[in-house]
């Protein structure tokens, strides 16, 4: 016993004796690392080096303003940007890293949340919240108390932009505003939209909520990866029953705000619309963000932050647009 004593002991010498000497090489900066540490700290850098570009390899990346090859330029626009999807490329680049208001563009990020963590027939029922929103704000006439699928609801907030179906989706979903923001907020990062911060589902103008248009971009990126939304975003309107409070069918009819789609305005020649989602605000302005394909089908994503009317926003990005064709 007393020789397994003296072993121990030996040994625990001898581990304190190399620690020391560990730190005694390594805990000095005017000291060199040994080869052996030197190569596992290059080894190390480089693998995380190979993460993160890893993840960036399937995304269009840049930090700087990028001029279109076919001379586009934005005259009204805040921010701008057009990402090839499939070749990972910034096509055009103008102020896409500065926090701005992103208004109704907020729904994409909850359509994701709900898609991702909710079940399409999952039956909303609306809490009085959904009658709670500012004058003027944009509904589809949701009352407290009727009952309604969540992918019924989702067309509603997606397609005219009804902030109440917003409402009814995340407290569904996550129990409250609050929450739900929370969780909208951890998904965008996960994606890499670290310049992001959501208070609410829907985009109405309130304080620390915002977005640039290339975390935008990363959002429709993840968004167009599922079905139901791209069906959705393409509806040029929408007609469905909901139950009232008192068991009545009630129906409602929507229209999308998108005017590519209800043929208000036309892309360019070679490139077709697929869907998109409108924002507008006092304090956003008029945004828009769009998926798009060239005549080989390959996609695009397009947006346009603040621009000073809907006119003029509609102008700009057929101009965008058309820079598909400079490929």
């Amino acid at each position: 016993m007393s020789g397994v004593k003296c072993t121990n002991r030996f040994f625990k010498a001898s581990a304190l004796l190399l620690i020391s000497c560990v730190i005694c090489l390594t805990g000095c900066s005017d000291k060199q690392l040994p080869m052996d540490f030197k190569q596992y700290n290059d080894i190390s850098a480089a693998q995380s080096d190979s993460k993160a570009k890893g993840f960036a390899d399937t995304l269009a990346v840049t930090d700087v303003n990028v001029s279109a090859k076919g001379g586009f330029e934005s005259e009204d626009a805040s921010a701008a940007g057009l990402f090839d999807v499939n070749n990972a490329q910034v096509l055009y680049a103008h102020n896409i890293h500065e926090q701005m208001n992103p208004a109704s563009l907020t729904k994409i990020m909850t359509a994701i949340c709900a898609i991702k963590y909710g079940n399409p027939e999952d039956i909303i029922i609306c809490s009085e919240n959904v009658n709670k929103l500012e004058s003027g704000a944009s509904t589809c006439g949701l009352k407290p108390g009727d009952r309604l699928t969540l992918e019924q609801a989702l067309k509603l907030m997606l397609l005219p932009s009804a902030n109440d179906a917003a409402i009814a989706v995340a407290e569904h979903v996550s129990g409250s505003v609050e929450d739900f923001a929370a969780l909208m907020n951890e998904e965008a990062h996960s994606l890499g939209a670290t310049n992001t911060n959501f208070v609410n589902p829907h985009g109405l103008t309130a304080d620390g909520h915002y977005t640039t248009a290339y975390d935008m971009y990363l959002i429709v990126n993840e968004a167009r990866k599922y079905d139901m939304f791209n069906e959705m975003i393409a509806l040029p309107e929408y007609s469905t029953f909901v139950t009232s409070q008192g068991g009545e069918e009630k129906e409602i009819t929507v229209k999308t705000s998108n005017k590519f789609l209800d043929g208000s305005y036309a892309p360019p020649e070679r490139v077709t619309v697929i869907g998109g989602k409108t924002g507008t605000t006092a304090a956003a302005g008029s945004c828009l963000i769009l998926i798009a394909q060239d005549t080989s089908g390959n996609p695009y994503i397009a947006v346009i932050l603040k621009a000073s009317e809907r006119s003029v926003l509609y102008d700009e990005m057929i101009k965008l647009l058309d820079e598909i064709n400079s490929r």
